[in-house]
């Protein structure tokens, strides 16, 4: 029998690029919320934006907040994965920790639109794991965004306009997920990731196990 050692090494995985994406109002920041809350095992990638900061957010917890000289710096010294324009404002997630954090089995949790997905794909297609959420219908997308009672009429309606853009790409995505009840969706959400983390490819581990139990 494989002493402990042995076995804790065949355990042994890299991490993964773990996307979420969704038009606003989906959901797609409620699942990752409740994921972050329910696995140890993955974290928030923190992106850089140049969009003012919001009441309670925290400088480099959730976003790493940035002026437009410096986002632009950035870019020139090819500083993210990928970068966006969304509503007149710059996103871009930033490589620093994460090549590290990959190699040492560390799986990173991406809130980024197709866009972004897109990039990310085309520089670390093995490592990325892509979901998309749908809403059940786009009358209900737009009573979630007016719920929230934070938008005006007319952001609304540009919300919902971009919405049915996003949506156009979910064939591009790995994994598709329908958010008609969040629990469920989330049980989805959490079956994909376990799965994806067992997989052969990421399981760095099992060559010399296997060897060793071979030899």
């Amino acid at each position: 029998m494989a002493d402990q050692t042995t076995s804790t090494n065949a355990e042994q995985r890299r991490g993964l690029m773990f996307i979420l994406s969704s038009p606003s109002g989906a959901g797609k920041t409620t699942i990752s919320r409740m994921l972050l809350m329910a696995d140890d095992e993955i974290k928030l990638s923190v992106s850089a934006t140049t969009r003012p900061r919001r009441p309670g957010e925290v400088d480099g917890i959730d976003y790493y907040f940035v002026s437009d000289t410096e986002f632009e710096r950035m870019v020139d010294n090819d500083d993210f994965y990928e970068w966006a324009i969304v509503f007149g404002h710059r996103y871009g997630t930033p490589k620093s920790h994460i090549h590290k954090g990959l190699k040492e089995g560390q799986d990173f949790l991406f809130d980024i639109d197709w866009q972004g997905t897109q990039q990310l794909k085309q520089q670390a297609r093995e490592d990325v794991v892509s979901v998309f959420i749908l809403p059940p219908s786009l009358a209900e997308l737009r009573h979630r965004l007016e719920s929230r009672a934070q938008d005006s009429a007319e952001v609304i309606d540009a919300r919902m306009e971009r919405a049915r853009g996003e949506i156009s790409h979910w064939a591009e995505y790995d994994y598709v997920v329908i958010n008609d009840d969040v629990d469920q969706c989330f049980a989805k959400v959490r079956e994909i990731l376990h799965a994806e983390r067992m997989k052969r490819s990421r399981q760095t581990g099992l060559v010399p196990f296997v060897r060793g139990l071979m030899g």
